[in-house]
């Protein structure tokens, strides 16, 4: 699907070239019907492309180039329609991500990101809804595996703290989810990297939610907060603080490192 959820505003990229193709088509004097049939698109969606509410095609783009006698400029816009590596509201987050020297990173219902196997990534991906076009998925599946380079650089910590919902749920086959949870283990050899096993027993502060707190070499913290449709990145002393606290909180009642390896070492051999 090309289509823009209701949810999420579409692309500049999506909007700019849509209008470009329209003001070419006008100064050229060439009707949105004579160019649909062209391009072999009904009305409505040459419209809804036009409007930015579906995304340009590249082919659209070549047909109204040579039609319009645009001399490659419309055909050029193709580079800028590329399926996005990050949904947009996570862009900001992901630069801060690269730069932090110590990353606490809290989850309870889903694997963090940095630490998904390429088959937990591509099955979360594939669940999205509404549904991602196959272009799209390649890219923030690649893009997810690429992120996780940094957890090489021994220089920054990385301190993980995971539910006990998300070790014990397959996401699709007991194989898969064995090769996460090997995963896990292997990642969680390296000195810098810290795993922790949150237990699933009554109630505390991580049951509002996940987060991450970001720590900067200019000794400033920054947390982030991802919800279905929207993130959002704190740098206000107050609400950084407040979420810091909260992690605290959450540490007391994670297992220590050593049974958190023991935890997740005895679910992958009953699989």
């Amino acid at each position: 699907m090309n289509a823009s959820s209701s949810a999420t505003p579409p692309p500049m990229s999506w909007r700019y070239c849509g209008n470009q193709i329209k003001l070419w088509r006008t100064r050229a004097g060439i009707s949105r019907e004579d160019l649909a049939a062209e391009a072999g698109y009904g009305i409505e969606s040459l419209r809804s492309m036009e409007a930015g509410r579906r995304k340009p095609s590249m082919h659209l783009l070549q047909v109204a180039d040579d039609m319009c006698d645009a001399k490659g400029i419309l055909a050029a816009g193709a580079q800028f329609l590329l399926p996005e590596k990050y949904p947009y509201f996570a862009e900001e987050y992901m630069r801060y991500e690269a730069e932090a020297v110590v990353v606490h990173w809290f989850e309870m219902l889903l694997v963090p990101g940095l630490l998904q196997t390429e088959e937990t990534a591509r099955t979360l991906l594939n669940a999205h809804w509404p549904p991602l076009d196959d272009d799209t998925i390649e890219e923030r599946v690649a893009a997810r595996l690429s992120r996780q380079t940094v957890l090489t650089t021994q220089t920054k910590s990385f301190n993980f703290l995971i539910g006990e919902a998300p070790l014990r749920n397959p996401l699709s086959t007991g194989e898969a989810h064995k090769r996460q949870l090997l995963h896990l283990l292997t990642v969680g050899e390296a000195r810098h990297i810290v795993i922790q096993v949150v237990p699933d027993a009554g109630a505390h502060p991580g049951l509002n939610g996940p987060f991450i707190l970001l720590d900067s070499q200019e000794h400033q913290r920054l947390a982030y907060e991802e919800g279905q449709a929207m993130g959002l990145l704190h740098s206000e002393p107050g609400k950084v603080s407040l979420l810091s606290q909260r992690h605290a909180m959450i540490l007391q009642r994670a297992l220590n490192p050593e049974a958190s390896v023991e935890f997740i070492a005895k679910l992958a051999e009953e699989l």
